[in-house]
């Protein structure tokens, strides 16, 4: 670098960084890496005292990734620089500034000149206060720091993806139930004062328990949280902090963590510069079974989970019935509701009713729908037991089982299709976004115009991406398990009573039509082809 004249004119920050992957990057100890904060702060301190320059404050950021500028003390020196008490800054190179190229282009090219600061990249060469600068070269520089960004994460991802699927535990905290063993890496072993309190959980669902009268019930025995018994302190306390949430016994119930399944991927991260994540399907999850110790067993969960799905589709009401949170209108495809007709003779009756018509009557928006509860009971059973029977009773599945899968086949390529379609979009518009941005180095667009243009491609990207989780979660939960079906058709066959339990672990839905026809959806494919057939 050039001597700098009249140094007793600046002010100046020093601004040191350090992400986390650059302190592993190599498998280099932090002592030894020429990016460390130590080897940053002398290289700095150097060349200010070299150049005779004050140095007003030191600015450090040690383990925040260059992908995001909303690091803390980052924002410290822009309220510094604010305030007009900084008028140099200062750093080792360009990517400690930043590694988005866009961001890193922004207060470069505006923020610093438009706040009287000199900039300097001493690695790089950069000094925005030279009387021969000319910033040709400092926007590829950015675009390569941003790209070394995008490839260290693709690196992580890949590492912490073999972990997964090699069912290695790659998680800060282990599920509640659950500890880190003391002698083996990834792996967990049963907690067993926590483990207790799990399989109680599983106990209170069979039962007949809802997951809100289950919370109720910890918290009235005053059964530590899994926060709590992590000795978690949470950021954010609210009222109900440290109280068990039907939510929380939701999530417990429905995690095959406890049969003895590794669950991880749940989310993904929005971008490898966004903080943000969001939730991933269930058939993205990565789940390898039998990497450790089960709680429960997976009849007990199954059974419980058929109950939970079919909670999830009705409200709370004073009657209970057989086909409850299963049975639907095929006109509106809302739940259908049950209502109360007492007869002459004092005898009480349930009816199904259409929610829809009752709430919208005088708009037409549906039909009544009314039909007595039993008789669509006795129906249900009736088909569920013929189609069981003729199941049963098949010599040769083959072709059952051919055309079983040769719709689900149909239905998921459909849907990949359009996810497909949408991802092509998304790196489309990402295309234009560099595209314009060249454009703009170039002189080919004003500032303003790339502004807008900018804006209106980071919405679009947004729109699509919350489209495609959209139609991921929407993906066909139907299940395709010729075992199980087996097992639960000798299950029905064999009963004298039924219960929702079984019901609605065959059952997908039950629609009823405006002719009061009954329409059954199984949850596996073969049964539903026999139904159709």
């Amino acid at each position: 670098m050039n001597k700098i004249s009249n140094p007793e004119n600046y002010s100046a920050a020093l601004y040191l960084r350090l992400s986390k992957e650059d302190d592993k990057k190599g498998g280099m100890r932090i002592e030894d890496d020429s990016e460390s904060i130590k080897n940053q702060k002398a290289l700095l301190e150097n060349f200010a005292k070299e150049q005779n320059i004050n140095i007003y404050d030191i600015y450090i950021d040690d383990g925040y990734s260059g992908t995001s500028f909303q690091r803390p003390d980052f924002e410290r020196m822009l309220s510094d620089i604010g305030a007009k008490k900084i008028n140099m800054v200062l750093t080792k190179d360009m990517s400690r500034l930043g590694r988005d190229y866009i961001d890193t282009g922004f207060y470069m090219e505006r923020y610093f000149p438009e706040h009287n600061v000199r900039y300097i990249s001493l690695l790089d060469g950069i000094d925005t206060g030279a009387d021969n600068y000319t910033d040709d070269i400092a926007p590829f520089k950015a675009i390569f720091n941003d790209y070394y960004a995008k490839d260290i994460s693709k690196k992580i991802t890949s590492v912490k993806r073999d972990k997964q699927k090699k069912g290695l535990f790659i998680g800060g905290k282990a599920p509640f139930g659950y500890k880190k063993s003391s002698t083996e890496k990834n792996v967990i072993v049963i907690d067993e004062p926590a483990a207790e309190i799990v399989r109680e959980m599983f106990q209170l669902a069979l039962e007949g328990n809802s997951c809100r009268e289950i919370a109720v019930i910890l918290n009235n025995r005053n059964v530590p949280t899994p926060a709590a018994y992590a000795n978690i302190n949470l950021s954010v306390k609210g009222p109900y902090s440290g109280k068990w949430s039907s939510e929380r016994v939701t999530f417990m119930l429905k995690n095959e963590v406890y049969i003895g399944s590794m669950v991880q991927g749940r989310v993904q991260k929005v971008s490898y510069k966004s903080k943000k994540f969001r939730k991933l399907p269930k058939e993205q999850w990565t789940v390898v079974e039998n990497t450790h110790e089960p709680l429960i067993d997976k009849e007990t969960f199954q059974k419980v989970n058929a109950l939970i799905q079919s909670r999830n589709r009705t409200r709370s009401c004073t009657y209970d019935f057989l086909l409850k949170g299963i049975i639907f209108c095929h006109e509106c495809g809302h739940p259908l509701g049950v209502m109360n007709r007492p007869l002459a003779n004092g005898q009480e009756v349930l009816y199904f009713a259409c929610r829809t018509y009752q709430r919208f009557t005088k708009n037409s928006a549906c039909t009544c729908h009314c039909v007595k509860v039993e008789a669509v009971t006795k129906a249900v059973l009736e088909q569920v037991k013929k189609i069981c029977q003729y199941y049963a009773n098949q010599l040769d599945l083959d072709e059952i089982t051919k055309e079983a899968r040769r719709r689900l086949k149909d239905e998921k390529r459909k849907q990949g299709k359009d996810i497909d379609s949408s991802k092509k979009q998304l790196e489309n518009i990402q295309l234009k976004i560099d595209k314009i941005y060249e454009d703009k180095l170039n002189g080919e667009i004003d500032e303003e115009l790339f502004q807008r243009m900018y804006k209106k491609f980071k919405e679009e990207q947004s729109m699509l991406r919350d489209k495609i989780s959209s139609l991921e979660s929407s993906a066909d939960n139907i299940s395709f398990d010729k075992q199980r079906v087996k097992e639960l058709v000798t299950e029905f066959l064999n009963r004298k009573e039924y219960d929702r339990a079984l019901l609605v672990s065959l059952i997908h839905k039950i629609e009823l039509t405006e002719n009061k026809e009954v329409l059954i959806h199984f949850k596996y494919k073969e049964l539903d082809v026999i139904n159709h057939l």
